[in-house]
Protein backbone atom coordinates (compact mmCIF):
# COMPACT_ATOMS: atom_id res chain seq x y z
CA UNK A 1 0.00 0.00 0.00
CA UNK A 2 2.91 2.36 0.81
CA UNK A 3 4.40 1.84 -2.66
CA UNK A 4 1.01 2.57 -4.28
CA UNK A 5 0.67 5.83 -2.39
CA UNK A 6 4.17 6.82 -3.41
CA UNK A 7 3.33 6.13 -7.07
CA UNK A 8 0.18 8.25 -6.84
CA UNK A 9 2.15 11.15 -5.35
CA UNK A 10 4.74 10.90 -8.12
CA UNK A 11 2.08 10.98 -10.84
CA UNK A 12 0.41 14.00 -9.18
CA UNK A 13 3.72 15.85 -9.12
CA UNK A 14 4.28 15.07 -12.81
CA UNK A 15 0.81 16.33 -13.73
CA UNK A 16 1.33 19.49 -11.71
CA UNK A 17 4.68 20.10 -13.40
CA UNK A 18 3.16 19.60 -16.85
CA UNK A 19 0.38 22.07 -16.06
CA UNK A 20 2.87 24.74 -14.93
CA UNK A 21 5.02 24.13 -18.01
CA UNK A 22 1.96 24.47 -20.25
CA UNK A 23 0.96 27.72 -18.56
CA UNK A 24 4.47 29.14 -18.93
CA UNK A 25 4.61 28.14 -22.60
CA UNK A 26 1.18 29.66 -23.25
CA UNK A 27 2.15 32.89 -21.53
CA UNK A 28 5.36 33.08 -23.57
CA UNK A 29 3.46 32.57 -26.83
CA UNK A 30 0.86 35.16 -25.82
CA UNK A 31 3.55 37.69 -24.85
CA UNK A 32 5.40 37.13 -28.13
CA UNK A 33 2.19 37.55 -30.12
CA UNK A 34 1.28 40.73 -28.22
CA UNK A 35 4.79 42.09 -28.74
CA UNK A 36 4.50 41.48 -32.48
CA UNK A 37 1.06 43.14 -32.52
CA UNK A 38 2.45 46.20 -30.72
CA UNK A 39 5.32 46.45 -33.21
CA UNK A 40 2.85 46.13 -36.07
CA UNK A 41 0.65 48.86 -34.60
CA UNK A 42 3.68 51.10 -34.14
CA UNK A 43 4.68 50.55 -37.76
CA UNK A 44 1.23 51.45 -39.03
CA UNK A 45 0.85 54.45 -36.74
CA UNK A 46 4.24 56.02 -37.40
CA UNK A 47 4.10 59.82 -36.91
CA UNK A 48 5.49 60.25 -40.42
CA UNK A 49 2.33 58.64 -41.82
CA UNK A 50 -0.06 60.87 -39.89
CA UNK A 51 -1.18 64.34 -41.07
CA UNK A 52 0.16 67.32 -39.12
CA UNK A 53 -2.88 69.36 -40.14
CA UNK A 54 -6.43 68.20 -40.83
CA UNK A 55 -9.32 70.46 -41.82
CA UNK A 56 -12.88 69.64 -42.80
CA UNK A 57 -15.15 71.78 -44.99
CA UNK A 58 -12.11 73.87 -45.83
CA UNK A 59 -12.26 77.17 -47.71
CA UNK A 60 -9.48 79.65 -48.38
CA UNK A 61 -8.81 82.68 -50.57
CA UNK A 62 -5.37 83.65 -51.84
CA UNK A 63 -4.93 87.44 -52.05
CA UNK A 64 -1.99 89.23 -53.66
CA UNK A 65 -1.63 93.04 -53.73
CA UNK A 66 -5.23 93.39 -52.63
CA UNK A 67 -6.49 91.19 -55.47
CA UNK A 68 -8.10 87.79 -55.18
CA UNK A 69 -5.96 85.29 -57.08
CA UNK A 70 -7.34 81.90 -56.09
CA UNK A 71 -10.27 80.39 -54.25
CA UNK A 72 -10.02 76.86 -52.89
CA UNK A 73 -12.77 74.71 -51.40
CA UNK A 74 -12.49 71.10 -50.21
CA UNK A 75 -14.44 68.70 -47.98
CA UNK A 76 -11.21 67.45 -46.39
CA UNK A 77 -7.63 68.76 -46.30
CA UNK A 78 -4.68 66.87 -44.83
CA UNK A 79 -1.11 68.19 -44.67
CA UNK A 80 1.84 65.81 -44.31
CA UNK A 81 5.51 66.44 -43.54
CA UNK A 82 7.25 63.22 -44.47
CA UNK A 83 11.03 63.13 -44.44
CA UNK A 84 11.36 66.77 -45.45
CA UNK A 85 8.77 66.43 -48.21
CA UNK A 86 5.70 68.49 -47.46
CA UNK A 87 2.48 67.93 -49.35
CA UNK A 88 -1.22 68.62 -48.94
CA UNK A 89 -3.77 65.99 -49.84
CA UNK A 90 -7.42 66.45 -50.77
CA UNK A 91 -8.75 62.86 -50.56
CA UNK A 92 -12.37 63.88 -51.08
CA UNK A 93 -11.77 66.27 -53.96
CA UNK A 94 -11.58 70.02 -54.39
CA UNK A 95 -12.69 73.08 -56.31
CA UNK A 96 -9.96 75.53 -57.36
CA UNK A 97 -10.76 78.82 -59.10
CA UNK A 98 -8.30 81.33 -60.59
CA UNK A 99 -9.20 85.04 -60.85
CA UNK A 100 -7.99 87.94 -62.98
CA UNK A 101 -7.37 91.53 -61.82
CA UNK A 102 -11.05 92.35 -62.29
CA UNK A 103 -12.12 89.55 -59.94
CA UNK A 104 -13.43 87.42 -62.81
CA UNK A 105 -12.94 83.67 -62.89
CA UNK A 106 -10.56 82.84 -65.73
CA UNK A 107 -10.18 79.12 -65.01
CA UNK A 108 -11.41 76.47 -62.62
CA UNK A 109 -10.63 72.87 -61.80
CA UNK A 110 -12.64 70.24 -59.92
CA UNK A 111 -11.50 66.69 -59.16
CA UNK A 112 -12.36 63.78 -56.88
CA UNK A 113 -8.78 63.69 -55.57
CA UNK A 114 -5.86 66.13 -55.57
CA UNK A 115 -2.43 66.63 -54.05
CA UNK A 116 -0.28 69.75 -53.75
CA UNK A 117 3.50 69.44 -53.45
CA UNK A 118 4.39 72.53 -51.44
CA UNK A 119 8.09 73.06 -52.24
CA UNK A 120 7.69 72.21 -55.91
CA UNK A 121 4.60 74.46 -56.39
CA UNK A 122 3.03 71.53 -58.18
CA UNK A 123 -0.51 70.16 -58.15
CA UNK A 124 -1.86 66.78 -59.24
CA UNK A 125 -5.56 66.15 -59.83
CA UNK A 126 -7.02 62.68 -60.39
CA UNK A 127 -10.35 61.02 -61.05
CA UNK A 128 -13.16 62.89 -62.75
CA UNK A 129 -11.08 65.99 -63.41
CA UNK A 130 -12.97 68.87 -65.04
CA UNK A 131 -11.21 72.12 -66.02
CA UNK A 132 -12.92 75.15 -67.57
CA UNK A 133 -11.35 78.32 -69.02
CA UNK A 134 -12.76 81.85 -69.41
CA UNK A 135 -14.13 81.06 -72.89
CA UNK A 136 -16.11 78.12 -71.55
CA UNK A 137 -13.88 75.45 -73.11
CA UNK A 138 -14.17 72.37 -70.88
CA UNK A 139 -11.45 69.77 -70.39
CA UNK A 140 -12.34 66.33 -68.99
CA UNK A 141 -9.72 63.76 -68.02
CA UNK A 142 -8.67 61.38 -65.24
CA UNK A 143 -5.29 62.97 -64.55
CA UNK A 144 -3.99 66.53 -64.72
CA UNK A 145 -0.82 68.29 -63.52
CA UNK A 146 -0.42 72.01 -62.83
CA UNK A 147 3.09 73.43 -62.35
CA UNK A 148 2.72 76.93 -60.90
CA UNK A 149 6.33 78.07 -61.37
CA UNK A 150 6.42 76.93 -64.99
CA UNK A 151 2.92 78.29 -65.58
CA UNK A 152 1.73 75.18 -67.40
CA UNK A 153 -0.93 72.48 -67.18
CA UNK A 154 -0.58 69.08 -68.81
CA UNK A 155 -1.73 65.47 -68.91
CA UNK A 156 -0.50 62.28 -70.54
CA UNK A 157 -3.88 60.54 -70.29
CA UNK A 158 -7.00 60.45 -72.45
CA UNK A 159 -8.68 63.86 -72.64
CA UNK A 160 -11.91 65.28 -73.99
CA UNK A 161 -12.29 68.98 -74.77
CA UNK A 162 -15.71 70.52 -75.30
CA UNK A 163 -15.79 73.91 -77.01
CA UNK A 164 -18.71 76.00 -78.22
CA UNK A 165 -18.92 74.16 -81.53
CA UNK A 166 -16.72 71.08 -81.22
CA UNK A 167 -15.85 68.03 -79.11
CA UNK A 168 -12.24 66.86 -79.46
CA UNK A 169 -10.71 63.71 -77.97
CA UNK A 170 -7.16 62.46 -77.79
CA UNK A 171 -4.23 61.46 -75.59
CA UNK A 172 -1.95 64.04 -73.97
CA UNK A 173 -2.66 67.69 -73.28
CA UNK A 174 -0.58 70.88 -72.95
CA UNK A 175 -1.70 74.37 -71.96
CA UNK A 176 -0.76 77.50 -70.03
CA UNK A 177 -2.18 77.81 -66.52
CA UNK A 178 -5.17 79.81 -67.75
CA UNK A 179 -6.14 76.86 -69.96
CA UNK A 180 -5.60 78.98 -73.07
CA UNK A 181 -3.45 78.14 -76.11
CA UNK A 182 -4.09 74.48 -75.42
CA UNK A 183 -3.33 71.57 -77.69
CA UNK A 184 -3.93 67.83 -77.70
CA UNK A 185 -0.74 65.87 -78.33
CA UNK A 186 -2.33 62.87 -80.08
CA UNK A 187 -5.79 63.79 -81.41
CA UNK A 188 -8.17 60.85 -81.87
CA UNK A 189 -11.19 62.53 -83.39
CA UNK A 190 -13.58 65.47 -83.30
CA UNK A 191 -17.31 66.06 -83.51
CA UNK A 192 -18.81 69.34 -84.63
CA UNK A 193 -21.76 70.63 -82.65
CA UNK A 194 -24.69 72.12 -84.55
CA UNK A 195 -25.38 75.84 -84.28
CA UNK A 196 -27.90 76.64 -81.59
CA UNK A 197 -26.63 73.86 -79.30
CA UNK A 198 -26.26 74.95 -75.72
CA UNK A 199 -22.53 74.38 -76.10
CA UNK A 200 -19.85 74.55 -73.46
CA UNK A 201 -20.48 78.13 -72.42
CA UNK A 202 -23.77 77.22 -70.80
CA UNK A 203 -21.86 74.56 -68.90
CA UNK A 204 -19.41 77.13 -67.56
CA UNK A 205 -20.61 77.04 -63.98
CA UNK A 206 -21.87 73.49 -63.97
CA UNK A 207 -18.82 71.79 -62.36
CA UNK A 208 -18.47 74.48 -59.66
CA UNK A 209 -22.20 74.63 -58.87
CA UNK A 210 -22.54 70.88 -58.57
CA UNK A 211 -19.45 70.66 -56.40
CA UNK A 212 -20.60 73.41 -54.07
CA UNK A 213 -24.11 72.00 -53.67
CA UNK A 214 -23.33 68.31 -53.32
CA UNK A 215 -19.94 68.15 -51.64
CA UNK A 216 -19.62 71.00 -49.17
CA UNK A 217 -22.00 73.00 -46.97
CA UNK A 218 -21.58 76.77 -47.10
CA UNK A 219 -19.36 78.12 -44.33
CA UNK A 220 -17.97 81.55 -43.53
CA UNK A 221 -14.21 82.04 -43.61
CA UNK A 222 -12.90 84.28 -40.86
CA UNK A 223 -9.21 84.28 -41.79
CA UNK A 224 -8.36 83.54 -45.43
CA UNK A 225 -5.19 81.50 -45.82
CA UNK A 226 -2.60 82.24 -48.47
CA UNK A 227 -2.40 79.06 -50.53
CA UNK A 228 0.97 79.83 -52.03
CA UNK A 229 2.71 80.51 -48.73
CA UNK A 230 0.88 77.69 -46.94
CA UNK A 231 0.17 79.64 -43.77
CA UNK A 232 -1.62 76.69 -42.22
CA UNK A 233 -1.89 76.35 -38.47
CA UNK A 234 -2.00 73.22 -36.43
Amino acid sequence: MKRLKSGIKTNAKKKSFLRVAALISGAAILFYACENDIETIKAFSSPEDLPVVTAENFETTSIDSGKVRFFLKAPLLQQFDNGGQSFIEFPKGLLLEKYDNNNHIISSITADYAKQFVKEDKWEAKNNVVAVNAQGDTLKTEYLVWEEKAGKIYSDKFVKIITEDQIITGVGFRSNQNLENWRIMKPKGSIYIKAGNSGAKNQRKEPEDEFKKEHIPTINVQKPINIKNQALHK
